[in-house]
């Protein structure tokens, strides 16, 4: 097994999240040593605060869960998610765009992404894969990579699916060697992780961290 830890996005998106429930992410993160803690945009700055010092960085989602909010919208709300201490930034793309075959939009729309992070965040490109057929599972990862962004990743954790094993092996081999893939969305334990991995992840977004790294087996969705 892989020593996941430092792999692990530990996630907390849901709407009802209460500033107790971020508390606890926060403490498990810094016990564990995970990569991030990935929250809404609302409790970055919380979540910077209590992760001042260690190693653990702040992920937030934008345009997220749909996707559906204009390029400027998602650029100034990653600048905002900056300002209040994020470090990583998982943008959801213009799914209905890419699904009508406008390319140059779904492009622009990470770009705009990319680009308000640029130098201060990692970049991650979230593409629904649940909704998409293979051929746009694989023009969304070219347009990601042609954006310039820094990772692609599944799922929201918030749509008809998460991340499958043949996905994550699909979306490795279309950006190549050198960008990161994340797997969110029903990653529940370390054998679920470690398929993952083996399909090519380099990250891990789940709620189910803790238990992940314990050996367990969570119930959780995401």
């Amino acid at each position: 097994m892989t020593n996941v830890a430092k792999m692990i996005d530990h996630t907390l998106l849901k709407a009802d999240s209460t500033k107790e429930q971020i508390e606890k992410i926060c403490a498990e993160a810094k016990e564990y040593n995970f990569a991030s803690v990935c929250v809404n945009p609302t409790w970055v700055k919380l979540s910077s605060d209590l992760l001042s010092g260690t190693e653990v960085k702040v992920c937030t989602v934008i345009g997220f869960p749909l996707g559906a909010s204009t390029s400027e919208t998602k650029a100034f709300e990653t600048s905002i998610a900056i300002e209040n201490g994020a470090t990583e930034v998982d943008m959801v793309i213009n799914i209905g765009a890419l699904k009508s075959g406008d390319y140059d939009l779904v492009e622009k729309d990470i770009k705009a992404v990319v680009d308000a992070a640029k130098g201060k965040a990692l970049s991650k490109v979230i593409i629904e894969t649940s909704l998409l057929t293979e051929d746009e599972k694989v023009k969304a990862c070219e347009l990601s990579v042609k954006a310039g962004a820094d990772f692609v990743k599944t799922s929201t954790g918030f749509s008809t699916g998460g991340a499958t094993v043949e996905d994550i092996a699909l979306m490795r081999k279309t950006v190549g060697p050198d960008l990161g893939v994340k797997a969110s969305g029903g990653v529940r334990s370390a054998e679920d992780a470690q398929k993952m991995i083996d399909a090519g992840a380099t990250r891990i977004g789940a709620s189910s961290g803790a238990a992940i790294v314990q050996g367990l087996t969570s119930d959780s969705d995401y």
